[in-house]
C-alpha cells in the first residue's frame, strides 16, 4: 500500500477578529491541478463553504492560478475564500505587500497588506444589478420587500427596508435551490449594528450553502447598489448571519475594493 499524499491545508476564518466569527474557508496551495473530481471530493470532504486551490501561475500574469469549490460545485468568483488565500500567502512571505491571483471567470483578483493591524485590502469586480421583478422569489424569501435587482452572474437581490427585517427572514430554502443563484437581502444598518451603514445576509442552497455567513461576492452587487443610493463611494457593511462579519467597502471604477481581516485557526496536512 502506497504512503498517503500529504497535501498542506490552513482554515481561516475570513472578514473576521476572533476565531468562531467571520466565514471559515480551507486554502490548500498545490504544486500542480489535481483532475477536477478530485478537487471537488476534497471541497465536499471539507465540508465549508468555499476551498480554494491555487497553483503557482506560468502564465507569469499573475502569482497564483485560484479555483474555488463549494462541497457540491465550482463557483466564479469567491470573495472570502480569496481573502483567505491572500492572508495565508502574505503570511509566509511577510516581505511581500500583495499577492496577485488569475481565476479562471473573474479575471485577476488582488489581495494586499491594510495598514499594520494584520487587515488586508482585496479588488473584485463590481457587479452592477439591475431592477428585475422577481414574484417567486419575493415569496420565498419572504418579508416586505422594498425592491429587487438582478445580475446576469447569478446573484438576486433583495432590499428590505431595515436591517430587523433582515435579520428575522426565515427564506424557503427548498424553493430557492433550483439554480445555482445567491440570494442576498439587504437593508440599511442600524439596530444593534449600529455602526453599519447597510446590513446583509446571502443564501446559496443551490451551491449546497444554506446561508453563507460572510460573503464577499455578495459584496461585489452591494457596493454598486449601496454607493448610488448613500450618494457616497463607501460605506461599512455587517453582514448579519449566526457567526457575523464587518466588510469595508468602496467602489473603485469597474471594481469593488474590500477590506477586513482574517484568522488562521487550523494548519496541517490533507491525507490523500
Amino acid at each position: 500500500m502506497s504512503a498517503a499524499r500529504r497535501l498542506p491545508i490552513t482554515q481561516v476564518d475570513a472578514f473576521a477578529d476572533r476565531p468562531f466569527t467571520g466565514n471559515p474557508a480551507a486554502v490548500m496551495p498545490l504544486e500542480e491541478w489535481l483532475d477536477d473530481a478530485t478537487l471537488q471530493a476534497i471541497a465536499a470532504e471539507n465540508n465549508l463553504a468555499e476551498t480554494a486551490f491555487l497553483v503557482p501561475d506560468e502564465s507569469n500574469e499573475a502569482d497564483y492560478e485560484l479555483r474555488w469549490f463549494t462541497p457540491t460545485v465550482e463557483v466564479a468568483l469567491c470573495g472570502h475564500a480569496t481573502l483567505a488565500s491572500g492572508h495565508v500567502l502574505l503570511s509566509a512571505a511577510q516581505w511581500r505587500n500583495d499577492m496577485h491571483f488569475r481565476t479562471r471567470k473573474a479575471g485577476r483578483l488582488t489581495v494586499a497588506r491594510d495598514g499594520d493591524d494584520g487587515g488586508y485590502r482585496m479588488k473584485l469586480p463590481a457587479y452592477r444589478p439591475e431592477a428585475k421583478p422577481m414574484p417567486d422569489i419575493v415569496r420565498a424569501m419572504g418579508g416586505d420587500v422594498v425592491e429587487t435587482l438582478w445580475h446576469e452572474g447569478g446573484y438576486a437581490l433583495i432590499v428590505y427596508h431595515s436591517a430587523e427585517e433582515v435579520r428575522a427572514l426565515a427564506p424557503d430554502l427548498a424553493a430557492l435551490s433550483k439554480g445555482d443563484i445567491l440570494y442576498i437581502a439587504t437593508a440599511p444598518g442600524g439596530g444593534d449594528v449600529s455602526d453599519a451603514d447597510v446590513v446583509s445576509r446571502a443564501f446559496a442552497p443551490g451551491a449546497g450553502i444554506p446561508e453563507d455567513p460572510v460573503t464577499g461576492s455578495a459584496h461585489s452587487v452591494l457596493t454598486p447598489y449601496w454607493t448610488t443610493r448613500l450618494g457616497r463611494d463607501h460605506f461599512a457593511a455587517y453582514q448579519a448571519s449566526a457567526r457575523g462579519g464587518h466588510v469595508g467597502c468602496r467602489l473603485d471604477g469597474d471594481m469593488v475594493e474590500l477590506t477586513g481581516t482574517c484568522v488562521t485557526t487550523v494548519v496541517g496536512d490533507f491525507l490523500l
